[in-house]
């Protein structure tokens, strides 16, 4: 599956903890990242500087819903359940 064009909800919607060229700190949920350009598309896509979380999200239907607006309601609510400190996927007695 190929990116749509004109989405760029994974240089929105997730949180980038590693550096990104113009964001040392990496970016914040819901902000759009400095390389995502006017067309929607990332600047680095494919080189070096490009952080491994990003060569990692590939898209796929589940990721990438039927439009932009599903895509980023996926990638928002992954990036709340995989928020540290986050109670999803823990066992009852965990939480005690």
């Amino acid at each position: 599956m190929n990116c749509r064009d004109a989405c760029g909800a994974c240089c929105i919607a997730p949180s980038i903890t590693s550096p990104i060229p113009g964001m040392p700190h990496g970016k914040p949920a819901n902000v759009p990242c400095v390389q995502l350009g006017e067309d929607m598309r990332c600047k680095i896509f494919g080189q070096p500087e490009r952080p491994a979380f990003c060569a990692g999200l590939q898209p796929s239907l589940e990721m990438c819903g039927q439009n932009r607006s599903q895509a980023i309601t996926w990638l928002s609510e992954l990036e709340t359940l995989t928020a540290p400190g986050s109670k999803a996927g823990r066992r009852p007695e965990e939480e005690a």
